[in-house]
């Protein structure tokens, strides 16, 4: 006996309603994959995989193309565009370090961001050089030197990016914070310094400094503690500030 046709509506709407859900991890043959899966896919396959710091670089690079007029406006659609990614970056298997991926891109996708990536669409791995120079570098992230593009930001010829002291401490600091959730050892508090102050102190750095006569140490004063949280919970979701990183677990 044939299916009626209301029979055959009846299976197509439950069919449709199991895609729609999300329940289904395939469908006619063709994986159906959450944008989720995409995000933690590009943070595994394009950054150091133990490195919170540089997938959190790498997911808002993500996100800043998602939101640009020229880019597609999903992750799944910017991470699949030909080229632009890691290659099987959505097919691959994926191995240990998957875990933190996925922290990751939950964070990214609740609003998380790495500050000092600011509105970078593009990056490379660390230490290669390219004669192009509309690369303004900002920052390098688990083995990923990041980059806006502007009109005569470098000559041909200069050396690879190395990050100056100030964001090397930032990204010791956000592994810190984000690998730090399941301890409950108190944390040090510390006063931090501006961005402002950092590129100061860096150009101070690349200055010839006078000789100084060493004075005697100041005795050592007592650190102030804050507890850390037990565990992931709320603040694994919550927005993260590199900024507010270094302001918790020091760095300098």
């Amino acid at each position: 006996m044939l299916p009626t046709k209301s029979a055959l509506r009846a299976a197509s709407l439950v069919l449709l309603a199991v895609a729609l859900s999300g329940c289904a991890s395939s469908l006619f043959g063709r994986r159906v994959m959450s944008e989720h899966e995409c995000m933690t896919r590009v943070m595994y396959f394009e950054s150091n995989r133990s490195s919170p710091e540089g997938m959190l670089a790498v997911g808002t690079v993500v996100m800043n193309r998602v939101e640009a007029k020229e880019y597609p406006n999903t992750i799944c659609a910017v991470v699949g565009q030909k080229n632009q990614f890691a290659p099987g970056v959505l097919s691959r298997e994926m191995g240990k370090g998957s875990r933190l991926a996925a922290q990751m891109a939950t964070k990214v996708m609740k609003g998380g961001r790495h500050r000092y990536v600011h509105g970078a669409k593009f990056f490379h791995t660390a230490g290669m050089t390219f004669p192009y120079t509309n690369m303004h570098y900002l920052v390098e992230a688990g083995g990923n030197v990041f980059y806006e593009k502007r009109k005569n930001a470098r000559r041909k010829g200069d050396p690879a990016f190395i990050n100056p002291p100030g964001l090397e401490a930032a990204n010791r600091a956000a592994r810190t914070m984000l690998t730090g959730y399941q301890t409950t050892a108190p944390q040090t508090t510390y006063a931090y310094p501006s961005p402002e102050a950092i590129r100061a102190q860096t150009e101070v750095q690349a200055q010839p400094q006078p000789q100084v006569v060493p004075m005697p140490a100041a005795p050592p004063q007592a650190a102030t503690f804050a507890p850390a949280p037990a565990s992931a919970g709320s603040a694994m979701l919550a927005p993260i500030s590199i900024d507010d990183v270094i302001a918790t677990n020091g760095g300098y």
